[in-house]
């Protein structure tokens, strides 16, 4: 039953079984088990960039593409939701509308830059998709009347997911349910599901011809698959998941603007993530986000403690002052690329298979 779930692709490690387990298990009861809105935001910022990087990776490590328009299918789906829950009010008709009207764009826009860029080397279709993209956040700040501009949209969500509902007098576990923690919950019913279909892609016929393109393209052409062809289905197929993951980031904030969800900085955060949970695994997705997101919110606060502590030896409380948080996430991301060269996953799978 679990190999048909999890499309025959197994974690084949027993330290990776029992992470992805404790992962799965830690963002089911984020709510109950780590109080605080901060806990709760870093959770389900987690479920929405798993989907985002293993989008991403079905690009990058299944197929081999270079793309830096990614995140512009991310807010293209933030914006579908935002516009259409802005200008039609709070409602189910309203979301649906916005993210069906952001899939149709994705799919199309997605489906333009297969066809025509596609056809050309890796560092030119890098290029050509790095342009789309600036010129798309350029075109998203300015038309305001629509967009909001630089100041973004808020919008209000179904009474459901409103933080001010309360079905329950009580409380559950010690924690009072609100629309908040339901939102949660269908942000991790959705990262789930849609994490169960990548699995069930990149394990199908279709995804081993695109692990075969990523190997030898011109092998691949020449044994009969129209490359070009496959490189575009994966285009789109990664376009729509990012914006499936850009609908949920509005729904999580309800807003989106510029800066939220087409931000380079957001791509540069796949490439990084998807590094350190290994290229080619959907499971280094998950892996790569929980070690990334928790050490970009939390490396502060561990920094601020650990030169409190340092007191006593100025030059050190300084080397460890808060300030230079982002001084040490690049230490962390050098060692980690030292010391795990193919990726968490790749390197726990090898061991696995050495031993």
């Amino acid at each position: 039953m679990l190999n048909r779930l999890l499309s025959g692709d197994l974690p084949r490690s027993r330290v990776l079984a029992v992470l992805l387990l404790l992962i799965f298990l830690g963002l089911a009861a984020a709510p109950f088990v780590f109080p605080g809105v901060k806990a709760l935001n870093v959770a389900a910022k987690v479920l929405i960039f798993v989907v985002l990087v293993a989008s991403f990776d079905l690009l990058l490590g299944y197929t081999g593409i270079v793309s830096f328009a990614h995140t512009m299918f991310f807010g293209i789906g933030a914006y579908g939701v935002a516009i259409a829950s802005s200008r039609m009010g709070a409602g189910w008709g309203a979301l649906a509308l916005g993210l069906g009207a952001a899939l149709l764009v994705s799919l199309l826009l997605s489906l333009a830059i297969g066809l025509f860029s596609l056809r050309v080397r890796a560092i030119f279709f890098a290029m050509i998709t790095l342009a789309v993209a600036a010129a798309f956040q350029t075109l998203a700040s300015q038309l305001s009347e629509w967009t909001g501009g630089e100041d973004g949209l808020s919008f209000k969500l179904p009474e459901w997911l409103s933080p001010s509902f309360e079905p329950f007098e009580n409380e559950v576990l010690g924690v009072l349910i609100d629309g908040r923690i339901i939102t949660y919950y269908l942000l991790f019913v959705l990262a789930v599901a849609l994490v169960l279909a990548l699995l069930r892609i990149v394990n199908s016929p279709f995804g081993r011809v695109l692990q075969a393109i990523r190997e030898n393209e011109f092998r691949a052409e020449a044994i009969g698959y129209r490359v070009v062809v496959y490189r575009t289905l994966s285009s789109v197929l990664s376009a729509l998941f990012a914006c499936v993951a850009g609908a949920m980031l509005a729904l999580w904030l309800r807003y989106n603007g510029p800066d939220t969800s087409l931000s380079f900085e957001i791509m540069m955060d796949c490439l990084l993530i998807v590094v350190i949970g290994g290229m080619g695994t959907i499971y280094g997705a998950a892996i790569g986000s929980v070690l990334f997101l928790i050490a970009q919110s939390y490396l502060q606060d561990l920094l601020r403690v650990a030169s409190e502590a340092a007191h006593s030896l100025p030059w050190l409380a300084a080397l460890l002052s808060p300030d230079r948080w982002l001084l040490w996430l690049g230490v962390l991301f050098v060692l980690s690329v030292y010391y795990f060269p193919t990726g968490v996953v790749g390197r726990l799978r090898s061991s696995r298979a050495g031993a």
